[in-house]
């Protein structure tokens, strides 16, 4: 019988973002592919070292022992290298012994066409162009920023954070914050705090998240859940209502929440300890990105662009 990924959580991920393969990345940029090619090819048996995406991978395998005759989680590296230099990251899989035994590799053509063939959920890269191909073509994703140095990896629990506007939820507000100001977004939010927001890029993946500790929590108590799941916004008073309620609509329960107003969102990152922290403005991915893993989620394009940074109030 054919392998069914059908309500699975399947994992889409590079190999620069499984493992630290930065020295090789700056080869292939300034050398060429034929160089890259020949380094990987002599280093094919020496371990690589943990990339930013390695803990939360790590964790998310770890739940297929849990729970007996369920595998929830399927990981496969989708990459540009071609097979033959693809096969220094199987044996790094097998040396951190991973349990991913699929790949894709595409020898330098697009990947967006094989992530919904392999039913992806996320896909998290270093690439930017990669990103944004996923993002267009309706496939959640991320471009990973460098690991942070020092980073210890919560044990026994995946620790996700998810920022709001444009990630989880659409950009309608985001549009109306960019087009008219604060005070606009405020009193939209406030009107309409009953009525639940658009679906953003990450929804789904929340969806899938969210059933897959509903199983977890019939065998621990809350706090000892496997998975814990957070979202830390800029939103503030009377703006986080509108955040409840779409997530009663959605019926999907969060363990923690963080309305910071504009307050930085690193330090709170740090004490929950995130796996992961997704969020579309490179101004807070990039100080979060030196405390915990995180990844930037781009706007579909011919959407918003970037926004500026928010001293209070929203987000």
């Amino acid at each position: 019988m054919a392998y069914d990924l059908s309500g699975k959580l399947v994992i889409g991920i590079s190999s620069r973002a499984l493992f630290d393969l930065e020295l090789e990345n700056t080869l292939y940029q300034e050398e060429g592919v034929s160089a890259y090619s020949l380094y990987q090819r002599a280093h094919e048996n020496e371990a690589l070292l943990p990339g930013t995406a390695f803990p939360l991978i790590k964790a998310l395998l770890q739940l297929n022992t849990m729970i007996p005759d369920q595998h929830l989680v399927e990981v496969v590296i989708i990459s540009r290298n071609s097979p033959d230099t693809g096969l220094r990251a199987f044996n790094a899989i097998a040396t951190h012994k991973l349990d991913i035994s699929r790949a894709a590799f595409t020898g330098g053509a697009s990947i967006a066409a094989y992530l919904k063939a392999f039913k992806v959920d996320l896909f998290l890269s270093r690439d930017a162009s990669d990103v944004q191909d996923a993002i267009n073509g309706g496939v959640a994703a991320a471009q990973l920023y460098a690991a942070p140095a020092d980073y210890v990896s919560p044990d026994h629990q995946i620790r996700i954070a998810f920022d709001g506007d444009a990630v989880l939820f659409s950009p309608e507000s985001e549009l109306i914050y960019k087009e008219k100001g604060l005070d606009a977004f405020a009193l939209h939010e406030h009107r309409h705090r009953h009525k639940p927001m658009g679906e953003g890029p990450f929804t789904e993946l929340l969806r899938k998240l969210s059933h897959i500790q509903l199983q977890f929590r019939e065998r621990f108590p809350q706090e000892d859940c496997p998975v814990r799941i957070a979202i830390v916004t800029a939103r503030n008073s009377p703006a986080h209502s509108r955040v409840i309620h779409t997530l009663r609509t959605w019926n999907v329960d969060i363990d923690e929440a963080f309305f910071l107003g504009g307050l930085p969102k690193s330090e709170v990152l740090l004490a929950f300890g995130a796996q992961i922290f997704f969020d579309d403005q490179h101004d807070h991915v990039q100080p979060a990105s030196a405390l915990v893993p995180s990844g930037r989620v781009p706007y579909k394009s011919g959407t918003l662009k970037p926004k500026r940074v928010v001293k209070s109030g929203k987000k």
